[in-house]
């Protein structure tokens, strides 16, 4: 969960919403991403989705069986499935989502009995660190909005 918050650390620099994610197969990180969606203007560029991607490419198959997703937030519905579709067999995050967590918070898509697929799930890890990423990145973009008004 480090790295991902690593990843976050990236986002934030740039002043994306501080969301970070790797993908590890036995202690390697195979892909890592961090929300780039202003930036390259993509609604499909959570951290999830590029971490995925990398980690993909990286074993030339699509298919992560063996792999670990850690996440700082909980999963979206798009990132959710696309880690069922994936097959990654386990998801770590940091903090719930209430706004679109599909991880536990808002429905579990990860683990819907009717899908193909179902991941491992962890929450909860380094949940006050990666809660504070975002809390404090709103707060940050509430105090220049008004100091520009």
């Amino acid at each position: 969960m480090r790295e991902a918050i690593v990843e976050a650390r990236k986002a934030e620099a740039i002043g994306e919403v501080p969301i970070g994610a790797v993908i590890v197969r036995d202690g390697e990180i195979l892909g890592r991403g961090h929300n780039l969606r202003e930036t390259l203007l993509d609604s499909t560029a959570h951290a999830e989705m590029l971490a995925i991607r990398e980690a993909s490419e990286a074993i030339g198959a699509w298919r992560l069986l063996d792999c670990t997703l850690y996440v700082t937030l909980e999963p979206c519905p798009m990132c959710a499935g696309a880690i069922v579709q994936g097959r990654v067999k386990r998801v770590v995050y940091g903090t719930p989502d209430p706004k679109a967590g599909c991880a536990g918070t808002l429905m579990n898509l990860l683990q819907e009995p009717r899908f193909n697929h179902e991941a491992e799930l962890i929450s909860g890890v380094l949940q006050a660190e990666c809660a504070a990423l975002l809390t404090d990145f709103f707060r940050m973009l509430r105090v220049k909005k008004k100091t520009t008004l």
